[in-house]
């Protein structure tokens, strides 16, 4: 590189090492912060044992609920609770691990710990610290009590000089001299172990492989005593234009409180409480890794939260696969830059488990849930052990792309402040028939009812039939050409008349109890301007048209609900994506593009759309409410906000995740209050005290290798107090309508279908190719036909809890509802089971059974 270009590099990197400053907070940590860190941590007394148990051998029990026991290891950190009802002891760390044969090294040592924190240095590069190697091997915990429970107070890390106090290159010269030169046998011999000489680039660089151990003590000792100092590391950093910092003592400050409420342990690491170096901050936490993990002599099965649900069976040996990690309530859309579509189910319940032979434990995040990951693993691949828990997102880090004179460099960039909440879970105990995927669907029900997290009522149907849910298209933006000038103009696909056709003819043919979501309707069509007001598109019959059609759906009986995206916006008349769209960690408006089917790719040919800064959200939906009353509609479709949250990095107007959620949450209160009956799109768990109806419900997991089952825990919970249905079968990537019947008998959902009245062609050329087979005509006969089939069976359990699911054989499975049950068999072939015979891909249905 000539001189020119370096500095031109070096300014670049100068003024973007100033905006990342003004970005995240983080500036050159000032002098003694490690020490201030390190000071505040106080190591008390050891703690009085209340009790002890032979059960929780070496351990102090803290306190006591009439469902539980608490003890704690106050020298390690380490708790364990005690079921009473079954005398199960569920360990925070397994019992066994000093002799994993698969765990080594770090991955050895985080079996002992309880929380680990990733952390990066100025240049972006991850590390971590974990509760063991660096907080109990100090002995720097602190346990004191609290109320019902304990708080553990960790400080990981020492000033103990590391391996990035050495070079990891020093010029051959300047190495034999400054250092060899100055050292006895012993000395050369600790450093020419840990330094390979270079002789075509004229350099000794560092072996880092050997640095470990009595190698690192030696090789520090041999550079103390050569009189090597700090300068003399920044000198080889400078000379050599290495990618390394001067290492700065890294002190970490975190706790950890537990406590009995009842039947449960909370554990809580509050927010305020984890410190860390300026120059080093944290972007992860890992909260009880392996607590309650099953070993390679256990029989169970990790429940996570994807999509319907999945179990993962312990030891199914699957380490060929990646381990299981998905973000709850999906990603994040200001933060994802992935152009490779994968369609994957979204985590929509804040849960997971673990289930053992007659016990389980099942976790529940309660402060937090909207910035946490769920992770799993089966034993082979680190360690010995099956395990599942939540990463919390403490700091998102992004990257700042830098070209000056065709050389290119990345510099990491920081969100402004810390996610704003705590981040706590809730674990359940459970035994018996309950300690299952069945049995903590059934608890965490009841969990929702009791803290409002479920309608007030359970659904009350104006029909003894299933509903029927249908999507009727009304427009969408559309290129044309006038005498050889292209414009872009709406294209009417199902007009207010025509879907007035299609519903009449529906209703012929005997299919009742229609929920009809209507999309592209106002405002511009289907990707319609920001919802601030409500334009009804005069291309399908305008306002007048609309007002006429909701007075025929009222006389008819037919629930009609307007489709509305509040989350995402195309740029046009009332948007301003320089000031209303959220802001990327790079600080550009955060954009997404549309996908293109036959590439499975975002399109950047495509104009994109954007996503609309969550603080926006309350002020568009205020205006949309206002002009809505006008209709009196008595419903309203949600495209997105009950299935997406995002940031906005806008600097000084920082909104993480957790704030996302309040606000979404409270534009959903603004709808519930305007005495709308509201369906979702998605339907995440925050959203379900205020929604009627939700479509496009997960009826399967994402089918990831590492899975082994999937299971309708979602329809679990919510079944009995919301309707819902899966995605259109006629979009679907169902071939076989049987299966499809099947599934919606054993998950107890309702048909779906998306339809217009135009032909397939007029979308031909358009960016709305994803419609390409929803000419109702084709579909209309078939669809009566399944919701007569379906009908006879889910009418009987219309209003129907589901009690009990069950895997009776391979492809056969069993749902019990309040009022019968149905087997179904996905085979193709006949089975018999108990005392049944089923046709293949057939099903069976009985009354309660006892």
């Amino acid at each position: 590189m000539n001189m020119a270009s370096r500095l031109a590099l070096l300014a670049a990197c100068a003024w973007a090492a100033l905006l990342i400053a003004g970005c995240s907070g983080s500036e050159q940590a000032p002098e003694g912060e490690a020490e201030s860190i390190a000071s505040s941590f106080v190591k008390g007394s050891p703690i009085a044992a209340a009790f002890t148990d032979s059960r929780a051998e070496g351990m102090k029990g803290v306190a006591e609920s009439p469902e539980l026991k608490l003890f704690v290891d106050d020298a390690t950190g380490a708790i364990a609770v005690l079921h009473k009802e079954n005398g199960e002891v569920w360990h925070s760390n397994p019992q066994d691990r000093e002799i994993d044969t698969v765990a080594a090294g770090v991955n050895k040592d985080v079996l002992s710990s309880q929380l680990k924190l990733e952390f990066y240095n100025s240049f972006g590069q991850q590390n971590s610290v974990n509760s063991y190697t660096d907080s109990a091997a100090y002995q720097q915990i602190n346990a004191e009590l609290v109320p019902n429970g304990v708080q553990v107070s960790y400080r990981f890390g020492t000033s103990k000089k590391t391996m990035d106090d050495l070079p990891m290159m020093v010029q051959k010269e300047r190495f034999e001299e400054k250092l060899l030169g100055k050292l006895d046998n012993t000395g050369q011999r600790a450093l020419k172990i840990v330094y390979a000489e270079d002789k075509e680039k004229g350099v000794y660089t560092r072996s880092d492989g050997a640095l470990k151990g009595l190698q690192l003590d030696r090789a520090l000792k041999a550079f103390e005593d050569a009189g090597y100092t700090e300068d003399d590391l920044l000198f080889d950093i400078e000379e050599n234009n290495l990618n390394q910092v001067k290492p700065e003592p890294r002190i970490f400050l975190a706790s950890v409180q537990y406590t009995l409420d009842g039947d449960a342990l909370v554990a809580k690491v509050p927010m305020e409480g984890i410190v860390y170096p300026e120059d080093y901050p944290v972007g992860t936490l890992s909260l009880l890794s392996f607590f309650g993990a099953g070993g390679t002599g256990e029989d169970g099965s990790i429940f996570v939260p994807d999509g319907s649900g999945a179990l993962i069976h312990f030891n199914n040996g699957k380490t060929r696969y990646p381990a299981y990690q998905q973000p709850v309530y999906g990603s994040d859309q200001t933060m994802s830059r992935v152009e490779q579509v994968v369609n994957t189910e979204t985590i929509r319940l804040p849960v997971f488990g673990i289930i053992k032979e007659q016990a389980a434990v099942f976790g529940i995040v309660e402060e937090g849930d909207s910035a946490a990951v769920i992770t799993a693993d089966v034993s082979g691949r680190l360690n010995s052990y099956n395990y599942v828990h939540p990463v919390f997102t403490v700091l998102n880090k992004g990257d700042l792309t830098l070209n000056a004179n065709e050389q290119q460099r990345s510099l990491p960039r920081f969100q402004e402040n810390p996610t704003q909440s705590d981040f706590s879970v809730r674990y359940v105990f459970l035994a018996g028939e309950k300690a299952s995927y069945q049995g903590m669907a059934s608890y965490y029900q009841q969990y929702l009812r009791e803290s409002g997290g479920l309608p007030q009522e359970r659904s009350s149907a104006s029909s003894d039939a299933m509903p029927f849910y249908l999507e009727l298209v009304g427009s969408i933006d559309k290129k044309k050409h006038f005498a050889g000038v292209p414009y872009r103009s709406l294209e009417p696909l199902t007009t207010f008349d025509q879907a007035q056709d299609i519903l009449t003819e529906l209703q012929d043919r005997g299919v009742g109890d229609i929920r009809l979501r209507y999309s592209g309707w106002f405002n511009g069509g289907l990707d319609h301007k920001v919802p601030d007001h409500v334009a009804v598109d005069g291309a399908i019959g305008g306002s007048k048209g609309f007002r006429e059609f909701m007075a025929y759906a009222g006389s008819t009986g037919i629930t009609v609900f307007p489709d509305v995206a509040i989350l995402n916006a195309r740029t046009g008349k009332g948007f301003n994506e320089t000031r209303e769209a959220s802001r990327t960690l790079r600080d550009v408006a955060a954009e997404v593009y549309p996908v293109n089917l036959a590439i499975n790719r975002r399109d950047r040919n495509k104009a994109p759309s954007y996503v609309i800064s969550p603080s926006l959200i309350g002020n568009y939906v205020g205006g949309m409410l206002e002009d809505y009353r006008k209709y009196d509609a008595g419903g309203i479709a949600l495209r997105d906000l009950a299935d997406k949250l995002n940031s906005d990095f806008r600097a000084g107007k920082q909104v993480d995740r957790v704030e996302s959620k309040m606000y979404s949450v409270d534009a959903l209160r603004k709808i519930a209050d305007a005495n709308l009956a509201v369906m979702a799109d998605g339907g995440n768990a925050y959203a379900f005290p205020y929604l009627s109806d939700i479509v496009n419900i997960p009826l399967s997991n994402s089918g990831f290798k590492i899975q082994d089952e999937a299971v309708p825990f979602y329809q679990m919970v919510v079944r009995g107090y919301m309707d819902y249905a899966g995605a259109p079968y006629n979009l679907s990537s169902y071939t076989d309508v049987k299966r499809y019947v099947l599934k919606n008998l054993e998950y107890g959902a309702g048909l779906s279908f998306k339809w217009i009245y135009a032909p397939n062609h007029n979308v031909k050329d358009t960016e709305y190719t994803d419609l390409y087979a929803v000419q109702y005509g084709q579909w209309i006969d078939l669809a009566a036909e399944l919701q007569q089939e379906v009908n006879g069976f889910l009418q009987t359990v219309r209003r129907d809890r589901i009690m009990d699911h069950e895997k009776l054989e391979d492809g056969v499975y069993k749902t019990v509802y309040e009022n019968g049950f149905v087997i179904v068999n996905y085979n193709r072939h006949p089975v018999t089971v108990n005392g049944m015979s089923i046709e293949a891909e057939g099903y069976a249905t009985g009354g309660v059974q006892s």
